[in-house]
């Protein structure tokens, strides 16, 4: 049977598909074996290797068995491989891989189909349709840290990715908007204005500076302590002056991290620990009931196996913490949302925290005990970001450094390299500004991106912002000059669309070519593992492919310029593809 068709699904799911027949007809008996298939480690034996053969004469070996060793196994797996298009021939190598050369003519007619029906046609197929992505959450009336720039920038790339693969991704902003520090805040404003209204945000000034101001009168005065300990109860009762006084707070600090999300083009929803707080009560009944919960030395305490101590859920003086309002959300975005996948997205230093609660969660029977059944709760932990010294990432004094502050630096130092280029004379000052802040917030997303996440990374503008080497300076750049030499061939790139074929003759087109076709199954990849750098590394090995093409065939003028500008556009077309889901703005002209 001919597989003719171009099937959904990345070029990995597809050629699994054709094994997966191949193994039911080889080992009818063992049905649960699914295709290990996997890029070849090197090209000169093919493109693809199925790996099965070593696993199943493990399993078959001693049962009533035709096959004699592994090798026999994987000279049975190619003979039964059903006829396709795709692939060009096989081959066997060691104890019985079957290596796959794929079909130029395949590789190079997805690539027209791909620049035809769009880039969206290649995206990857996951088991999930709903996931709640919870990052950045900073805390009310305190500074965004560096910490909260990497979990902004890594949650908005990871909520790309999956709403590219076609999932529905409810962006979720868990601000510290509730507990005790609200007391000594909303006292502190009341003594500031004693009419409980505030004539404007300026007159309360700089949030960070009232934070401190009143956590000084809180450590130091008894009687102050004592009434904000009262404004806490007030405002949980939900007294209007109270509510109103916090709500105030929140909005003075809601509208500074706005501009931090505005410079990143972050798109968010706020479900504050507020929102949960409601829910607290019923989640923690129904973990009572099935004897979950103890107590614990005057506390309410879930205890897990394997650690020291327990989970607290209600503390001695009755109150809640970040373990009750996470268990409360979590029921809430399991029953309420209906979502099949929650990915947390903070620093590592709380991955104990989340191993504890999922636990809780498993126990309770909320989540399935499988690591590999749905619904699941995912931790995405990440490092530190250091300064040059190797200690935390902090300004000249042992203040963190404001966000807005660090990404204007970014724009403004990109501005001055644009200026110094002659760009000025050339473009206009609006193109100035775009380009520049496209570069410069660019430069800061990669440069946290590229990292495995869970490293500490160390954050220099000199690296960053350098135009060689793995940056997003010097990818935006490889992207304007594809751009450029479409447009120097005065060719209209939609008309070759229609009317144009590629053939992928030179090696350094192949290699291309099979390259772009790679790109649904490394975000797959990136999904599954919730690791944003594969990306990374997957655009810039894709530019320098496109270099080694570019210097070694011709394009303009040649006998193939027809083919070759198509496929220049077909790079183009993924690496803004990739920029997109980085979260990067492209720049067409440098």
């Amino acid at each position: 049977m001919a597989n003719d068709e171009v099937t959904g699904g990345s070029l990995k799911q597809q050629l699994a598909k054709l094994f997966e027949e191949s193994l039911r007809i080889t080992v009818p008996e063992e049905l649960d074996v699914d295709p290990a298939i996997a890029p070849c480690q090197n090209p000169k034996f093919g493109d693809y290797q199925c790996n099965n053969a070593m696993g199943l004469w493990s399993k078959v070996k001693g049962k009533s068995t035709q096959f004699k060793g592994p090798q026999p196994i994987g000279q049975a797996i190619m003979k039964n491989l059903p006829a396709s298009e795709m692939v060009d021939s096989c081959s066997i190598a060691g104890p019985g891989f079957v290596n796959v050369v794929l079909s130029r003519q395949w590789i190079a007619k997805s690539i027209q189909k791909m620049l035809v029906d769009g880039i969206e046609a290649w995206a990857p197929k996951l088991p999930v349709k709903r996931a709640v992505v919870d990052f950045s959450s900073p805390n009310i009336a305190k500074e965004m840290h560096v910490g909260h720039l990497r979990s902004t920038i890594i949650g908005d790339t990871l909520a790309r990715m999956l709403e590219y693969s076609n999932v529905e991704v409810l962006r979720r902003n868990h601000v510290g908007d509730w507990g005790t520090q609200f007391g000594m805040l909303i006292e502190y404003l009341f003594e500031k204005f004693p009419s409980g209204e505030v004539a404007s945000d300026q007159a309360i000034g700089d949030l960070e500076t009232f934070y401190k101001a009143s956590k000084q009168r809180f450590d130091s005065d008894p009687a102050f302590k004592e009434r904000a300990q009262r404004a806490v109860v007030s405002l949980q009762a939900g007294e209007e002056k109270y509510r109103k006084a916090w709500a105030h707070i929140c909005e003075i600090s809601r509208r500074g991290y706005e501009k931090v999300y505005q410079r990143l083009g972050v798109h968010l929803e706020e479900k504050g620990e507020s929102f949960y707080n409601p829910y607290i009560p019923g989640a923690l009944e129904l973990l009572s009931k099935q004897g979950l919960i103890e107590e614990s030395e005057g506390a309410r305490v879930i205890f897990i196996e394997g650690k020291n101590i327990p989970l607290i859920v209600v503390k001695k003086d009755g109150g809640y913490n970040y373990a009750s309002t996470d268990l409360a959300a979590l029921w809430y975005r399991l029953n309420e949302e209906k979502a099949e996948w929650i990915i947390y997205v903070t620093d590592v230093g709380q991955r104990e925290h989340f191993e504890m609660f999922f636990t809780a969660a498993k126990r309770a029977g909320w989540l399935p005990a499988e690591e590999n059944k749905y619904p699941k709760a995912s931790h995405v932990g990440f490092g530190l970001v250091l300064g040059e010294d190797g200690k935390r990432f902090r300004t000249r004094s042992t203040e963190t450094v404001k966000l807005v502050d660090l990404l204007d630096e970014a724009k403004s130092k990109c501005k001055a390299a644009l200026i110094e280029r002659g760009k000025a004379k050339e473009w206009t000052e609006e193109e100035l500004e775009k380009t520049a802040e496209a570069v410069g917030y660019g430069a800061v997303k990669y440069a946290d991106l590229k990292n495995n996440r869970t490293t500490n990374y160390t954050f220099s503008f000199d690296q960053m912002l350098n135009d060689k080497g793995n940056t997003a300076v010097y990818l935006l750049y490889a992207h304007a000059r594809i751009c450029s030499i479409i447009r120097k061939s005065g060719k209209d790139i939609e008309e070759l669309k229609k009317t144009g074929t590629i053939d992928l003759v030179h090696p350094d087109e192949r290699t291309l070519g099979l390259h772009l076709l790679q790109f649904a199954e490394v975000v797959e990849e990136a999904c599954t593992n919730l690791l944003p750098n594969v990306l990374c590394e997957y655009l810039y090995n894709l530019s320098e492919d496109f270099t080694r093409f570019y210097t070694n065939c011709q394009v303009v003028g040649s006998a193939e310029e027809t083919s070759r500008l198509l496929l220049c556009e077909a790079t183009a077309v993924v690496m803004r593809k990739c920029f997109h889901l980085l979260g990067i703005t492209p720049v067409y002209k440098i």
